[in-house]
């Protein structure tokens, strides 16, 4: 799966939320200062050459709507992430975010509850 850019995982988080709209409801779901409608219609399309994106039409313009599913591209961002900075050590990546205080004990525990339920699973 291909990585997205900044511009282009932006409006990926609004189609997520969104499930569906057209490029004016993405521009509305943007923060000031708004980029030109566009500058959103040719990453929209971008995104529909990368798979990310489909449309169908309605009237005279098209509903956007997401191919891949929000966690898909999560899980693929974060095991890149590990594999790139932390030499594909996830406990390289949690003891990062320890050392740089970005992580307290609370979420530490949450952590490891979660990782206890999946292996209860």
């Amino acid at each position: 799966m291909k990585q997205l850019t900044k511009a282009e995982e932006e409006i990926m988080q609004i189609l997520w939320d969104l499930e569906q709209a057209n490029v004016a409801a993405i521009l509305e779901e943007m923060p000031d200062p708004k980029p030109a409608y566009n500058t959103v219609s040719t990453i929209v399309r971008v995104l529909e050459t990368k798979g990310f994106v489909d449309h169908r039409k309605k009237g005279k313009g098209y509903i956007y709507f997401p191919l891949v599913k929000r966690e898909t591209y999560s899980n693929q961002s974060i095991n890149k992430l590990v594999q790139n900075y932390f030499n594909g050590s996830f406990k390289s990546m949690v003891s990062f975010f320890m050392k740089n205080n970005q992580m307290d004990s609370r979420e530490l525990e949450a952590i490891l509850k979660e990782i206890d339920k999946k292996q209860e699973e």
